[in-house]
């Protein structure tokens, strides 16, 4: 191997497509398991390599040099070969001091809350103190001294005074993206939240804290940081800030769903199909993925199982889709009538809502709800402030395609 990245579990991996974005190099995803990490460093088969879980400390050990950073640090994510001599530095803290000043979050004379212990929480522990964090308080599984137990943070009554909240620990990573570590409904001063896992794009947590206006971030933009500082180690590069903001903007583009909510006839599968065109992403119907998965058409769904079978295998549906990326997703017209949908969909897309005016709306038969234009009028009444409340951009389909498609690129 000459370049690559060892951790534990590396199936949620982007790194070997943002080193493929910024070289030509071969860089491979090696999974090394416990009793393995021994034999793999002695040996030190490789130019250069970035470490993750759980291996930013255990590391340490072989290295002949460790910057001074990562030494007070106390963990190394990346690791350079010079002639057998392994040098070992950490990215990741400008990686994830940048994600915190692009998210806005303002840590002077603030309390801090670190969860995790791990090499990742050191890192989140050096730059909240270099950006002026009045304290910092870790959460752990196994707490010592001062460290507050990490089970704490979801069950009981007690309130915790932190401002800002680092996610270090892997809780909510895919394909665990359902979990969260923490109920913020425990942090009554809280402004901001920064998550360290990138995949899913936005976490339970980061969208926990979105909900409630306070400023978060998923940890892509810290990965991209991190890696092209990275290469700079490894070959003596010179990547920037420019170079750090065109690959996260490009793989976020890749990985992020599009997917299009709105009334039945207001046009998303004909502007999806339009998309997937445009952009190269998968198109997907989910109530056409429905249909197949039940082994009939909606309206004999609903008048043999019933509304609650057919939202149910919907719902299932959404949540299949909404742990994938890349996707363009074309909804039911009552598919964010449930909350658990839109939740699920904001892990790794951004809602649109097609909003067609209802004179341009059609009723028929094959749409068990908005059969007739009477029970369109009253479904649009009901349904386009819940719509307007889940969307992340509202698009207005009442001109031509071209028009249309030009507002998903601005």
């Amino acid at each position: 191997m000459e370049y690559g990245l060892i951790g534990e579990h590396l199936g949620h991996s982007f790194s070997r497509e943002i080193h493929g974005m910024l070289s030509s190099d071969s860089y491979q995803l090696h999974e090394v398991a416990k009793d393995e990490l021994d034999s793999f460093m002695r040996k030190a088969d490789f130019k250069a390599i970035n470490v993750t879980i759980p291996y930013k400390q255990a590391v340490i050990p072989y290295l002949t040099h460790i910057s001074d950073e990562a030494k007070a640090i106390g963990a190394v994510n990346t690791i350079v070969n010079h002639d057998g001599k392994l040098y070992g530095y950490n990215t990741d803290f400008e990686g994830l001091r940048l994600m915190a000043i692009r998210a806005g979050i303002d840590f002077k004379g603030r309390d801090v809350l670190v969860l995790g212990v791990g090499g990742a929480a050191k890192t989140a522990h050096a730059v909240a103190e270099s950006l002026g964090a009045a304290t910092i308080t870790h959460a752990a599984r196994k707490p010592k001294d001062e460290d507050i137990d990490i089970y704490s943070l979801k069950g009981g009554e007690q309130t915790y005074h932190h401002h800002i909240i680092i996610n270090a620990t892997p809780v909510g990573m895919f394909p665990n993206s359902s979990d969260r570590v923490a109920d913020l409904e425990k942090f009554p001063n809280l402004e901001g939240v920064l998550d360290c896992i990138y995949n899913p794009l936005r976490t339970n947590l980061v969208l926990d804290a979105q909900q409630k206006s306070v400023k978060a971030e998923g940890g892509l933009y810290m990965l991209v940081a991190q890696a092209c500082f990275a290469r700079n180690y490894f070959v003596g590069a010179n990547l920037g800030m420019e170079d750090i903001e065109k690959v996260y903007g490009k793989i976020l583009s890749d990985k992020e769903n599009i997917v299009l909510s709105g009334m039945p006839s207001c046009g998303k599968s004909t502007i999806g199909k339009a998309l997937a065109e445009k952009t190269g992403k998968n198109f997907i119907d989910t109530d056409a993925l429905i249909m197949e998965r039940a082994g009939k058409e909606i309206p004999r769904i609903f008048k043999e199982d019933g509304e609650k079978a057919f939202r149910d295998l919907e719902s299932a549906v959404i949540k299949e889709l909404s742990e994938k990326q890349g996707l363009i997703i074309s909804l039911g017209g009552g598919a964010v009538l449930r909350s658990e949908n839109v939740r699920n969909l904001k892990l790794n897309g951004k809602i649109f809502f097609i909003d067609r005016k209802l004179e341009l709306l059609t009723a028929t038969n094959d749409r068990p709800l908005s059969s007739n234009a009477d029970a369109l009028r009253e479904m649009y009444a009901i349904r386009l402030p819940i719509y307007r409340a889940a969307a992340d951009y509202i698009i207005e389909n009442n001109s031509n395609i071209e028009s249309i498609l030009d507002d998903f690129q601005r």
